[in-house]
């Protein structure tokens, strides 16, 4: 639906935009005859590039980068980008916008919201932009090189590379450094190429290479020590540049291809972390390059391209004789055990055709790749897992839980029914403190689960933890009227058993107002 309002906005604006009565006659007569949004912006965009040369340049800038931009730009940020003159040595704040001359060279088609993000007016404009592209040209590249242009400035490479976060007074440079990448891999022109060398030469020692790492991966890894000896080359390949790559590997002095940094990390471990096949190639193709390098935590290529599900990159490391497709890292965990974790059952399915990769290895708290599988609720994992014979159905991790436990737990009835029909399955088994499948699969309200374990003459219904508390007193606990009705017409179940404090199973109940 047309924001009808949106329509009157714009085009009562572009009727009073114009000087003389007879001009304001003939932009309404355009208006009323126009099918719609279209029209409007059209002759919105036509008031813009008619204003003044410097105003007109600033506003058709700024809709490009805030139509263009792979992530929200604060006004700050935008109004530095836009004051940014490529190829120059270093900011020239004269030349910078301020916010009130940015909004006012847009007329009204930009808007700042109570975050400081800059957006366009209408989600609408942008679909507009998205269907009229010529308005803007090399818009990426274009954004690729202010970005580059402003992390080369001589100020920028003068600030420690050991700082945790941008300066105040450096409001582009976060975003620059997190960013300039997606811009520059969609945009690769020569220029963009030329600045980002400029910028990869000297990386190990620039404060953007820390603000990269943040900026990507700092809800993921949350460690930045790393960051040392995280050099050009590093970069490239996690951002995906195969030309940059190719040429920093030609400079055999200053790029080493399997140097490792602060983490222990190489070029190889960084372009599969990024998932870059081709770079991954390149690099393998280097006899200095070990496929099986392992970082600080014991993992290797091959794990991460496991844990990353890059089925692609995982074939190409186990074509490699050197790679041991069975490693394990510092807790004990395969890239079995990982594939099986993330569900990537085209990769589990390459590494069960492996004779030397164990299908039931355990890691150091004793959980297994069908453990992993089954608490993750990926069925064809499960499957896959116990058509081997190895795979012990019923193994107990370090707490007593098992791959049954663990589905039960999850609500995952499909793979509780695949390991009942396992003889070698206890249904019954109890965890560390006496929990049993039954117990968790009340606490949770799968009640599928739980008529499946009580359909089961080995489980005992009225069992109790070590604690003293009964199923029907977890059942009251997770407050399940219809698993409370299949227990209460047990008559093995004591409706008034107390656990260790006297508590029972209605006295619970009822003190939560249930």
């Amino acid at each position: 639906m047309v924001p009808r309002f949106l329509l009157v906005s714009l085009s009562i604006a572009a009727i009073l935009g114009e000087a003389t009565i007879h001009q304001r006659r003939e932009r309404l007569d355009e208006v009323t005859s126009g099918l719609g949004l279209d029209s409007a912006y059209d002759a919105t965009l036509g008031r813009i590039k008619g204003q003044g040369k410097g105003k007109s340049a600033l506003g058709m800038a700024a809709l490009m980068w805030i139509s263009h931009s792979e992530h929200p730009m604060n006004i700050g940020e935008l109004c530095e980008a836009l004051g940014v003159e490529v190829g120059s040595r270093d900011m020239n704040y004269d030349n910078i916008p301020s916010e009130k001359t940015l909004l006012a060279s847009c007329l009204g088609l930009v808007t700042v919201d109570e975050s400081s993000a800059v957006r366009l007016v209408h989600f609408t404009l942008q679909e507009y932009f998205n269907n009229h592209s010529g308005h803007f040209e090399n818009p990426r590249s274009t954004m690729a090189e202010v970005f580059l242009t402003y992390l080369n400035f001589d100020s920028v490479n003068e600030l420690s590379h050991n700082l945790d976060r941008a300066p105040a007074e450096t409001r582009l440079l976060q975003y620059s450094s997190s960013y300039w990448g997606m811009y520059a891999r969609n945009g690769l022109t020569e220029g963009v190429k030329s600045l980002a060398l400029r910028l990869l030469d000297k990386f190990g020692r620039h404060i953007s290479a820390k603000l990269l790492l943040i900026g990507s991966l700092g809800q993921i890894w949350g460690e930045w020590r790393y960051s040392e000896g995280f050099t050009g080359l590093h970069c490239a390949a996690y951002l995906g540049f195969d030309e940059i790559v190719i040429a920093l590997l030609e400079e055999e002095e200053s790029c080493v291809a399997d140097i490792a940094d602060g983490r222990g990390l190489t070029p190889l471990a960084w372009a599969t972390e990024g998932g870059h096949e081709g770079i991954v190639k390149l690099l393998l193709d280097r006899k200095e390059v070990n496929p099986d390098s392992r970082d600080d935590h014991g993992q290797t290529p091959l794990w991460r391209a496991a844990e990353g599900g890059r089925e692609g990159i995982v074939k190409l490391l186990l074509d490699r004789k050197e790679v041991n497709p069975d490693s394990r890292d510092d807790h004990g965990q395969t890239p079995l055990w990982c594939a099986a974790e993330g569900g990537r059952e085209g990769i589990v399915k390459l590494l069960l055709d492996r004779k030397e990769v164990n299908p039931d290895s355990r890691d150091d708290r004793g959980r297994t790749p069908l453990w992993r599988a089954a608490l993750g609720g990926h069925e064809g994992i499960v499957k896959l897992l116990l058509d081997r014979k190895e795979v012990n159905p019923d193994s107990r991790d370090d707490g007593g839980r098992t791959p049954l436990w663990v589905a039960a737990w999850g609500g995952h009835e499909g793979i509780v029914k695949l390991l009942l029909d396992r003889k070698e399955v206890d249904p019954d088994s109890r965890r560390i403190g006496g929990e049993t499948p039954l117990c968790r699969a009340a606490l949770g309200g799968h009640e599928g689960i739980v008529k499946l374990l009580l359909d089961r003459k080995e489980v005992n219904p009225d069992s109790r933890d070590d604690e003293g508390q009964t199923l029907l007193w977890y059942a009251a606990g997770g407050r399940h009227q219809g698993i409370l009705k299949l227990l209460l017409d047990r008559k093995e179940v004591n409706p008034d058993s107390r656990d260790d404090e006297g508590q029972t199973p209605l006295w619970y109940a009822a003190g939560g107002g249930h």
